[in-house]
Formats: structure tokens, sequence, C-alpha cells
């Protein structure tokens, strides 16, 4: 009787926890992990603050054990490309003529750093912050007093800036949009961030297009921008969102938009093949559309219910969206993901030098911003999920547990 055998492409966070749930369900066949990168599946928040500052070692990032991939009989084939997928024979090609038959495939492609291509991009000295090999190098670039130019200033861009400022460098931020983080937070949460760094030293350009990339040498010493101005550059990270991993789907005649188009249980239009994480488009049926996540709690959530489905079992995934920063001494953790609202509250907690911003939409939670005050996102969560009606007078209350808006469970 032939083995079953269950092949994940892609490894990181989606990966490994999809195989370590198919075996704590019970299926007792083979496990292929094919694996682009040459390191085990880790971690990547880490590469751009602990790792980055030099405060943990690579290896703490690493997910699971090999002692585990041994125990559990899981191959895990790293340096391996998967090229095409024969949706008839159900084979994988890999790069070199090789080959792995699948019963089901999950794909944990993952997206990778978007890049740029005008002039001097390719300079030595340009960088981008993906994976192990990105933050090695980049961290020895970050020696004391040099000049470094952060292109981009979302989650990445921000989170590199406060690293390099901690290893005593002189920053600056460049971001297109008005504000930095415009992509995911409203304005006032922006001007208080922005605030952030410009007291802890970052120059922060915002408005502002990068024309090119110059350098003598072959190493970059300065950027241009599209007003003429030049900035001294002996760094450059570029932190300008991601690209989907989804040529492998679609040459496999996947359905592809925005990522690779799933259901809630991470199922492709193909009964044998499931995606999860970074590379997919999925229903959120608590948001009531369509998205694409670049979250670790979407790539680690997402995969297990994509083990569930390919082990038999029923589970959806209708998650709220979550995200997490960590920036100078300041945690933020953003909830929901609202693309319109009419109010925002904030809730102050002098004492403990944190605050909260509330998104509403006719009267109802639709999202959250809590910096430095983590107890508040359970709360958040449940009321985005409810879309039960607050009383703004009693949001704005920090003196109030914000518990106490959530609705009350009836009793028989």
């Amino acid at each position: 009787m032939t083995r079953t055998t269950h092949v994940i492409v892609g490894g990181g966070l989606a990966a490994a926890r999809a195989a370590k749930a198919m075996r704590d369900k019970g299926f007792d066949g083979g496990i292929v992990i094919v694996a682009g990168e040459r390191h085990p599946p880790y971690d990547r928040p880490p590469l751009s603050k602990a790792v980055l500052l030099g405060t943990a070692p690579l290896e703490s990032t690493r997910l699971l054990t090999p002692e585990f991939f041994r125990e559990k009989d899981i191959e895990l084939r790293l340096g391996a490309t998967a090229e095409s997928i024969d949706r008839a024979t159900r084979r994988i090609r890999l790069r070199g003529d090789d080959a792995v038959e699948y019963d089901k495939l999950l794909i944990a492609t993952g997206a990778r750093a978007r890049r740029l291509t005008m002039p001097g991009s390719d300079l030595g000295g340009v960088f981008y912050l993906r994976d192990l090999d990105d933050c090695a190098a980049l961290g020895a670039a970050l020696r004391p007093d040099a000049a470094v130019v952060v292109v981009g200033g979302g989650y990445i861009g921000l989170e590199v800036a406060a690293s390099a400022r901690k290893r005593g460098c002189r920053v600056s931020v460049l971001e297109a949009r008005d504000a930095v983080l415009s992509r995911i937070a409203a304005p006032d949460v922006a001007v208080w961030f922005e605030d952030l760094h410009r007291a802890n030293g970052v120059d922060i350009h915002a408005g502002v297009t990068v024309a090119a990339f110059g350098g003598k040498g072959g190493r970059v010493d300065h950027v241009l921008l599209s007003d003429g101005r030049r900035i001294a550059a002996d760094v450059v990270v570029i932190g300008v969102g991601a690209v989907p991993n989804v040529e492998l789907a679609a040459e496999a005649g996947l359905p592809v938009d925005n990522g690779i188009t799933v259901d809630e249980q991470a199922r492709t239009a193909d009964p044998h093949i499931f995606a999860a994480g970074d590379a997919t488009n999925h229903p959120n049926a608590p948001l009531g559309r369509r998205i694409r996540l670049e979250s670790w709690q979407n790539a680690q959530n997402q995969a297990i219910v994509a083990a569930t489905a390919i082990c038999g079992g029923d589970a959806r995934y209708a998650e709220i969206p979550w995200f997490w920063s960590d920036q100078y001494d300041i945690n933020l953790q953003i909830v929901g993901l609202p693309d319109t609202w009419d109010r925002i509250i904030v809730r102050r907690y002098e004492k403990e030098r944190s605050l909260t911003f509330v998104y509403l939409k006719d009267g109802r939670v639709v999202g959250g911003n809590a910096l430095n005050a983590p107890r508040d996102i359970p709360v958040l969560r449940q009321l985005v999920q409810t879309g039960h009606p607050v009383d703004p007078t009693a949001l704005a209350d920090a003196a109030r547990p914000l518990r106490e808006l959530l609705p009350r469970r009836r009793t028989t």
C-alpha cells in the first residue's frame, strides 16, 4: 500500500505550523517540506528588532528543532526550489530535475520584498530585509555613526530605523506618502510615531520620492530625491512593501488575484491543493471582504486551518486581523483592518504612559491601535467581532475598564 504523502512548498512560519499541526492531528503519512532557503523554518519578526540589534542570535529565530523534524518523521528539503506543479499527476518538479509526488499540497510560498529598479539600486550598501541572510548582512553594515537612509515608512522601515538609532547610526526615513504608517493607521497615529522617531533623533521626510541612488567605487554614498535634494547615505535600506509569491500557483492554472485565491478552509480551486500565509487572498467573514495579509498571526493560524482541512477536519479561518510592531520602548498592536471609520476615540492612561486609539463607524468599534496597552487588544477584538454598539463617552473614559463595554451575557 502506497504511503499517503502531503507536501508543503515554502519554509517559513506557515510551513512549520502546518507540518506540526498535521502530526498533532494524528496524520502518520509522509510530510515533505520543500524550502527554497538553506535555513530551517524561522521566525521573521525578530529580524528587524532583536536580531538586527544584536541582542538575540540568529539561532533564536528557529521555529522547530532538528530533533523535532527527526522525531516527527518530517522530511525537510532545504535549498530546494519548486519550479512547477503538474496537477494531473500530482507531481512537483524541483530545480535540478528532481521531483516529489503529493496526495495533498500546501503552497506556503510567502512574499518577497518589493524591489526598486531605479538608477543605482544595485550599488553596494543598498539592502532589503526579508530573510536571515539579509539581516546578517545589514547588521554588519550598521556601524556606529553610519548614515542610514530608510526608504519606506511602514512597519519594517520604522523598526529598522529604531534599531539603527539604537546602534548609534544617523538615520533618515523617506516616505512617499504624506505620513508614515499611513497605509495602516489614522493620521493621529502617524503623527504620534513621527514625533516618537524625531524625539529619538531620526529625520523624517514625508511626501518625497526617490529618483536615484548615487555612489562611488560601486558603493552608495547618497540618495537623490525627485526635487533635487541629496541625502548622504553609507547604508540604504529599502522597505516599500512585499509581493506575494504566486507564480508557482499561477503557472499551474490556479486562480490568482493579489494572492492565491482560497476559501475559508484555505482550499484553492484544485481539491488537492491548499494555500496559506502571505501569498493568499482569502475571505474574512468578520470584515465582510476578501483580503491578503502579511502578518504573523495569519501565516500561523491560516496554516493550522489548512492542515486541519488537509487531514479531513472542518476548521474555518475567520479571525480579526492583528499586527504588532516594537519601536524603541513602544509596543504597537493593531487589531482590525478598517477601510473606513467616522470617529476616533483616544483612551489615555497617564500612569502607564500608554494610550489606545479606537476606530468607530456608526457607533461600533471597527479597529484599534494600542500603544503600550496590550490589555486592550483582547477586548477590542471582541468588540470588533460582535459589532456591539458602544457609548463614546464611556469609551473615552480611561478610568473605566474597557471590558465593561462588552455586551453582557444573558443568563437563564
